[in-house]
């Protein structure tokens, strides 16, 4: 097996492939960017209602949630490529209903609901598959780099996407959903001009659920052998359990220090200029050192920047603390991602991948519904030094792990 160190680097932009699918998610994660900024707007206008805005918002997650140990197994099977193109097509048909109905003055919120969950659904069954594909579309040897690029991209469109998604609703409310749909079938086209297998081997499966639920178990199963992958993956979930909280939090901070609309707007844009600037060092890191050290110092690096949140005296320290700890996640990320897509199997990878992330956004989505209550309840800067206090636990447990410390990306 190619290690992440065995063969020189590649130059992915010189790859025909690898260009095909940047550019594809390039041009579909701006559409969902647009979007992101006009769905919710669009609820408002139509209903007046902030619950049905966040259910709306939620069902998704939730989707992802139900859906995303399934979406795993299923795409082990199916063939990845074509499951891809059509998600991407069916994506696109969905939200182009949205200007269509709208010019015909039949939009409502049912069809809005209907479209969230069935969007979810493919969404889920897209992410599982593009994640499994990536190996062998670039090699080995480049997914570090790969890795790093695709999270420059989407922190660069975290950037501008706000403003430009503000320009496009006021030109006109379906100007976002429109070119969201069509940035769909852009990402389409260019996935099926990739010339590279999705997968190594393709095997079928029965359609019945007992088999599927089998499928899932066959994954999980190999997930618990792998004490290197497990445990980062139960260390990963405990640190999305304090990024879900974090939103809030640093909201209710910004405007504990009386920081207008505007400038914790800004705040975050430094959270996304860090995060920007951790993806573009996470691949030359991620090979210079071992994974388990720069796990380690990369979990300490957090537990030891977030107390900072709460002492910030201006909201442009805390700008600057937001920055300093955005830029840890992307390096850890790219480390991680990069070990457990080099060594599990490409006939379990989906549901490898699937089982991770299902874990990961659930203690991220406990962490966003516990913030509420948890400020109210504690305040926020006291809320602050117990997610603090939270990261220094996974830090150490991370330190005094030898099976942390130990790994590296030749295991």
């Amino acid at each position: 097996m190619d290690t992440l160190t065995s063969t020189p680097l590649r130059n992915l932009w010189r790859q025909h492939d690898f260009q095909l699918l940047l550019g594809g998610r390039l041009i579909s994660q701006l559409g969902d960017q647009l979007q992101f900024l006009a769905l919710p707007l669009l609820v408002v206008a139509l209903t007046g209602s902030s619950t049905q805005t966040g259910i709306v918002l939620g069902l998704q997650t939730a989707v992802y949630l139900v859906f995303g140990l399934a979406a795993g197994a299923l795409v082990d099977h199916w063939d990845r490529k074509t499951t891809m193109i059509w998600c991407e097509i069916g994506r696109g048909f969905l939200t182009a209903t949205v200007p269509v109905t709208a010019a015909a003055g039949e939009l409502g919120m049912p069809q809005l609901y209907a479209i969230a969950v069935l969007n979810g659904a493919l969404s889920t069954l897209f992410a599982a598959a593009n994640s499994s594909a990536l190996p062998n579309i670039v090699t080995k040897t480049d997914l570090p780099s790969a890795l790093g690029a695709i999270g420059a991209m989407s922190n660069t469109l975290r950037i501008v996407g706000a403003s430009v998604a503000g320009v496009a609703y006021t030109l006109g409310r379906m100007i976002p959903f429109a070119f969201n749909a069509a940035s769909f079938l852009a990402s389409a086209a260019a996935l099926r001009a990739i010339r590279a297998d999705f997968q190594q081997r393709r095997t079928t499966t029965a359609a019945s659920p007992r088999a599927l639920v089998a499928d899932i178990g066959h994954g999980l199963s190999w997930l618990w052998r792998e004490p290197v992958i497990r445990t980062l993956a139960l260390l990963d979930a405990g640190d999305s359990l304090r990024y879900g909280a974090g939103y809030l939090l640093i909201i209710m901070l910004a405007q504990r220090l009386h920081a207008n609309p505007t400038q914790v707007g800004i705040v975050f844009t430094g959270a996304a200029i860090g995060a920007l600037l951790g993806s573009l060092l996470a691949p030359t890191l991620t090979r210079r050192f071992p994974l388990g050290k720069l796990s380690i110092t990369m979990l300490w690096i957090e537990a030891l920047t977030f107390p900072f949140y709460a002492v910030a005296p201006t909201w442009w320290l805390l700008l600057v603390v937001a920055f300093a700890e955005s830029v840890v996640s992307p390096i850890y990320n790219v480390a991680l991602d990069s070990y457990r897509l080099c060594v599990t199997p490409d006939a379990v990878r989906g549901r490898v991948t699937s089982a991770i992330d299902t874990l990961t956004s659930a203690a991220a989505a406990i962490g966003t519904m516990a913030s509420g209550a948890l400020i109210a309840l504690l305040g926020a800067p006291t809320l602050t030094y117990i997610l603090a206090g939270w990261l220094t636990f996974l830090a150490l447990a991370a330190t005094l792990s030898r099976t942390v410390r130990t790994a590296t990306a030749t295991d």
